[in-house]
């Protein structure tokens, strides 16, 4: 669920700056591409959704994958930081 609260935050973030992605690898992508890289976003918050999307994409395709308590304890502060600044580039 944090995985899919970080992905529509950053997939409103494009459709907002009119950068239309089709695929979870393309918001990836573009959200590097068009906020990280040009400092929009904090390379630490680039690092947790690319780690997010690792740990999502596992979860659906891997045979065998199990979440810790310690893995959301570390994720779930980190989403409400990338979701808040989301939220702030949204703002006008």
């Amino acid at each position: 669920r944090m995985y899919y609260a970080s992905f529509y935050a950053a997939s409103a973030l494009l459709l907002n700056e009119h950068h239309n992605v089709s695929t979870h690898q393309g918001v990836k992508q573009q959200l590097g591409l068009h906020f990280v890289v040009t400092g929009k976003l904090s390379r630490d918050m680039g690092k947790y959704f690319s780690q997010i999307f690792e740990a999502r994409h596992s979860s659906d395709y891997d045979d065998f994958i199990s979440t810790t308590v310690e893995e959301i304890d570390e994720y779930y502060p980190k989403a409400q930081k990338f979701i808040e600044a989301v939220e702030g580039l949204l703002k006008p």
